[in-house]
């Protein structure tokens, strides 16, 4: 049990975890009840679930605690944005590795039965309900800005909560920066008011237009966000929505987020 829980919370990612996770109290002031459950152990099978894509039910016993407290401790961390912090560029990134390019691009997720806030038909599989992912990577990948929203919101309308939602990011000289160089997107986002609102930020855009130019010139640059996306796919929780919370389905992106943060990290 000890290597399996080492081989999917590593030492540096433990590292990076005790950060963010808030004090838990361990010795309970009147005395007795049970030892609590480890954080270790916790994590790797929260991760487990996530990257297996099993229910919580057929958590495995090889980790220690039932499963019942491992959601429990899900839910809190969740609700105490845990994950939020630990995918934390600033955290999950070298300092200063790449200037701030950001890509724009979105995954669909298919429907699990769960009917919950932030779902929507679907128009690319028969109208059943589904979410989608949003998200902001700079140019190696590293996402910046996660979201979701139901499978029917247009890509457009998600853009400027996303570049609002990049945190600072240390940079190799100056001030923390908030606001990247320059932005690519492909033709979803061809819409004057939102080259607009990039302009007065100061944001350099890069938008396909529509029946003008073809996408393969913006390939060159969208590649990167493609294979991010081909990452976040790795995590099997993500293929469908189960979760009829939304902050919980937002958890397993997180979470999803912060390991491919880490294996840039490390690589």
């Amino acid at each position: 049990m000890t290597d399996l829980v080492e081989r999917l919370v590593p030492d540096e990612l433990w590292v990076l975890f005790r950060r963010v996770v808030p004090p838990t109290e361990v010795i309970r002031p009147q005395g007795g009840g049970r030892r609590r459950a480890g954080d270790r152990e916790c994590l790797a099978a929260i991760i487990f679930v996530a990257t297996s894509g099993c229910t919580w039910r057929q958590l495995p016993p090889v980790f220690g605690p039932a499963w019942p407290t491992v959601y429990r401790r899900f839910a809190q961390w969740s609700q105490d944005r845990v994950w939020a912090r630990l995918h934390h560029p600033r955290r999950t990134r070298r300092s200063g590795r790449a200037g701030l390019v950001a890509v724009r691009d979105r995954l669909r997720q298919r429907p699990g039965g769960k009917r919950g806030p932030l779902t929507g038909p679907n128009p690319t599989d028969r109208g059943k309900l589904g979410s989608k992912i949003h998200l902001i990577t700079d140019r190696n990948g590293v996402p910046l800005s996660l979201g979701i929203s139901g499978a029917n919101m247009h890509d457009s309308l998600g853009l400027e909560p996303l570049v609002r939602g990049i945190p600072p990011i240390r940079s190799r000289r100056g001030p923390r920066r908030r606001r990247p160089a320059k932005l690519h997107a492909d033709k979803g986002y061809d819409y004057d008011h939102l080259r607009k609102w990039l302009r007065e930020r100061r944001i350099r855009h890069r938008i396909a237009r529509k029946g003008i130019e073809s996408s393969t010139r913006l390939g060159r640059h969208r590649w990167v966000v493609e294979r991010t996306v081909s990452w976040l796919a790795g995590c099997r929780r993500l293929h469908r929505r189960y979760e009829r919370k939304a902050e919980h389905f937002l958890a397993f992106v997180g979470i999803a987020a912060a390991l491919i943060g880490y294996r840039r990290l490390t690589n």
